[in-house]
This record gives C-alpha cells, sequence and structure tokens, in this order.
C-alpha cells in the first residue's frame, strides 16, 4: 500500500518508515511535488493534523496522513503544546532557540512533568480517522545526548534516566509518542489492506 506522509522533514519520515516497517511504501510530500508550506493555524493537535492530511487530499487527490506534535509542560499551563515548533519567537523549526526559551521558562521550577502528544490524520477514501499516542516525561535541566530531533536532548520519558537524545532511535521508535500514535494507524491500515 502506498500512503503519503505529509512531512518533508527528513526525521520524522525516517522515524515513521522505520515504525512501519516494509508493509507500506511512505512516500514524503516532495515525492508527489508539493513544496508549499501547509498552513497549520489550529489551536489543537487534532485541528492541525486534519489541516494538513484535507490539504493532500484536496489538491493531490491521494491517501494521506499527517501528524501534529506537541510537548505540553505542566508547569507552563500546557506550554509549548501546539506551538512547539515555532515556540521561539520569529523562528520556526529552530529546535535550539525553541529548547533556550523552554529551559530559561523552567528555571527554579521544581515540577518538571511533561508529556509528548502525537495526533495523526489518516484520511483514506475520503474517511478521516485520528490516532493518538501519548508518553509522560520529565523536563531535563539541560541537554542530554546528540541523537533525535526537537526537544529530544531535554525530554526525559518516564521510567528512564535518560533523555530521547542519550536513548538512541531505537529505543525511543518503540516508546515515543509518535511510535504509539503510528502503532495505531498501522493496526488500522493492516485491517483494511485485507
Amino acid at each position: 500500500m502506498k500512503i503519503v506522509f505529509a512531512t518533508n522533514n527528513k526525521h520524522k519520515l525516517e522515524e515513521i518508515k522505520d515504525i512501519l516497517g516494509k508493509n507500506f511504501e511512505i512516500i514524503s510530500l516532495t515525492e508527489i511535488g508539493c513544496h508549499e508550506d501547509i498552513p497549520e493555524t489550529g489551536s489543537t493537535l487534532q485541528e492541525n493534523a486534519r489541516q494538513k492530511s484535507t490539504y493532500v487530499v484536496e489538491h493531490y487527490n491521494r491517501n494521506c496522513f499527517a501528524d501534529d506534535t506537541g510537548l505540553e509542560v505542566e508547569a507552563l499551563g500546557g506550554e509549548p503544546g501546539v506551538y512547539s515548533a515555532r515556540y521561539a519567537e520569529g523562528t520556526d523549526h529552530d529546535s535550539e532557540a525553541n529548547m533556550r526559551k523552554l529551559l530559561a521558562k523552567m528555571e527554579g521550577q521544581s515540577n518538571r512533568k511533561a508529556c509528548f502528544r502525537t495526533v495523526i490524520s489518516l484520511i483514506i477514501d475520503g474517511v478521516e480517522h485520528q490516532f493518538e499516542g501519548k508518553v509522560e516525561g520529565q523536563i531535563a535541566t539541560e541537554k542530554h545526548g546528540s541523537e533525535g530531533f526537537g526537544y529530544d536532548p531535554i525530554f526525559i520519558p518516564e521510567g528512564y534516566d535518560k533523555s530521547f537524545a542519550e536513548l538512541g532511535e531505537e529505543i525511543k521508535n518503540q516508546i515515543s509518542h509518535r511510535a504509539r500514535a503510528v502503532k495505531k494507524l498501522a493496526e488500522h491500515l493492516e485491517k483494511i489492506k485485507k
């Protein structure tokens, strides 16, 4: 089964391909000739994921799934949340600036609880299904590790004493928020493939 993943983020694409395995052919936006920035103007992860998958279906007439992910920090009232990728003012997907801002806001905070949430919107033959994955954890006081991307160096998942960036792709791809959402997506795709 060939399906578009509405992203041009190489890290995300590789992560999804690793998790989904060989049963599905995942193609990127670039591979279908989509080079425009798909709007993400929703106020929730669900809305943003739907906006992206709907855009691909409407403009390229391809079955598609899209995700939106947010880091939600309890002490900051759920920030950065839906604005995780553009948390630092005037930036978009500048992980270093985003982490600096978050660590600065968390300075002196004893409550370091946080969770990563991923919502996937899948549209197949005009019908949408959503899947959510969530992983609880803590915000570190400084960056640790060099693997992964985004906030991985400062997020320590529950049950571990290392950040996502220290755990490495193999472990992260088994326990992450995205892995949990993608597992639900894969189970659904397997059902409809039969």
